[in-house]
């Protein structure tokens, strides 16, 4: 037979649960950001949307990479690298997605909270 303290503690519990799952869930956690680090330092920018273009300019072992920062997206425009595989590699645009120069030693990514759900590679 179903008591009254039976009913209380299922309460209980499914109240501490959706408690919890609101506060791991809520996104309240840090804004993305784009990071740079390169020889010459590190730079954190919040990824505002706006539609203000500005550039970057890293030192490295090689020379300069500059990288452009528009609508909240990060990509390299040009780095003293042979091989300019950063440059090829295009736009990054969501939080988890990183570029490098690995013969300049730059390295450029999204980070923060909002890291987006949905397929990013499968494999068969």
């Amino acid at each position: 037979m179903f008591k009254f303290f039976d009913g209380a503690a299922v309460f209980f519990a499914v109240a501490v649960t959706i408690a919890s799952a609101m506060v791991v869930y809520s996104g309240s956690g840090s804004e993305t950001q784009v990071r740079i680090s390169g020889a010459g330092g590190r730079w954190i920018f919040p990824r505002k949307s706006s539609t203000a273009r500005e550039t970057i300019t890293v030192e490295g072992p090689l020379g300069e990479t500059v990288v452009e920062l528009h609508d909240g997206n990060a990509r390299v425009l040009s780095s003293p690298c042979a091989n300019q595989t950063c440059v090829s590699a295009g736009t990054i645009r969501r939080p988890g997605q990183w570029l490098v120069c690995l013969p300049n030693k730059v390295f450029v990514s999204i980070s923060g909270s909002g890291i987006e759900d949905g397929v990013d590679d499968s494999t068969w």
